[in-house]
């Protein structure tokens, strides 16, 4: 991503020796790492996780069915050594009180029955129709993709030069669509060039509208 950028569904994957360099800085400097894997699901094909490669020694793994399911389920499941499970925990019941458990038997019950393999199936099969299509109207009014994801919701496109994506993000909001700048994920606020599109929530013709209108195009 661009210098700085943090998160945002960021449509890169890990390579095997990035991996290797992170968790030999995290052992040198006796780090533990938290790997936010809420994405991995959206995945045709796995790509390597830290928490593979440390065997859970550093790595604490984190993954979620808020985005795959319902963001209402609030339910996910976290990967870590035996000797810190019980502290986890204890960090879970001071900060939320517990968990939903009418929820978290809903997901177990859709994960034994086959039911969730059959809906990610789908969900991929939508996704990857709909990153095409988005991508395709992007291009024609001067937006380009910077990245051509393999799976997910997102694509990080660069706007045309001189255009800023803050001011872009002004101007639909004041046609009530909600657009999502770069610098809202720049920690070094040098993303005033890109924009992060969601794909499942871009088809309506008004987002291109305001596109046009704020691009001038």
């Amino acid at each position: 991503m661009p210098h700085g950028m943090r998160g945002g569904g960021c449509p890169t994957t890990l390579s095997p020796v990035v991996a290797h360099r992170v968790l030999k800085l995290a052992d040198q400097h006796a780090l533990r790492i938290v790997e936010d894997d809420i994405f991995a699901d959206f995945e045709h094909s796995p790509a390597p996780r830290l928490a593979a490669f440390d065997g859970l020694d550093r790595v604490i793994q984190i993954g979620s069915f808020s985005k795959t399911l319902s963001a209402a389920a609030r339910c996910g499941f976290i990967a870590a050594k035996a000797e810190w499970i019980e502290g986890i925990v204890d960090l879970k019941i001071a900060t939320t009180f517990g968990g939903g458990r009418l929820n978290a038997e809903l997901v177990l019950a859709v994960l034994g029955d086959g039911g969730y393999r059959r809906h990610m199936d789908g969900l991929r099969g939508r996704l990857e129709r709909a990153r095409f299509e988005i991508a395709g109207r992007l291009r024609s009014i001067g937006i380009e993709p910077w990245l051509e994801p393999q799976a997910g919701m997102f694509l990080w496109c660069r706007l045309p030069d001189g255009v800023d994506a803050a001011d872009v993000a002004r101007a639909a909001l004041a046609e009530n669509v909600v657009m999502a700048p770069g610098n809202a994920f720049s920690l070094a606020q040098s993303a005033a060039g890109f924009m992060r599109f969601n794909v499942s929530q871009s088809r309506d013709e008004k987002v291109f509208e305001v596109l046009r209108s704020a691009i001038g195009r």
